[in-house]
């Protein structure tokens, strides 16, 4: 199995900014197209545990548009495994009228006959600096 496959590596870096614009407004049909429709889709949030495609669709379709979902991300790292399976992991920061949030988010991506798709994603927050 070849590790950061180039090629794999490159597929996967053009592909998250569409991951990215669709997060930050909210569009939920394309965040809905990029993750796995399969019933063990998962993705673990700051707040809420969701579990399969009808539970991610209705955590996206709640959020208000005008949330203020814009970040700046400070790190990303694609690992690939193979042809087929990779993670992407980053960090980013928010501002909030409470000051600076800091935060990560890991996604497992696999190739699947649609396309590449998360299956699994975790988000999280850092507490304050002190």
């Amino acid at each position: 199995m070849r590790i950061n496959d180039p090629e794999v590596v490159a597929e996967l870096r053009a592909l998250y900014p569409r991951y990215e614009e669709a997060l930050v407004s909210n569009d939920v049909e394309t965040l809905m197209a990029m993750f796995w429709s399969g019933p063990q889709v998962m993705r673990f949030g700051t707040a809420e545990n969701l579990y399969g495609p009808d539970e991610l669709a209705a955590f996206r379709k709640s959020r208000p548009a005008a949330a203020n979902l814009a970040r700046i991300v400070t790190r990303l790292d694609v690992v690939t495994f193979g042809r087929d399976f990779a993670s992407i992991t980053l960090e980013f920061e928010r501002s909030t009228p409470a000051g600076l949030v800091r935060g990560r988010q890991s996604q497992t991506w696999v190739r699947l006959p649609e396309g590449w798709r998360i299956v699994a994603a975790h988000v999280s927050c850092l507490p304050p600096a002190v």
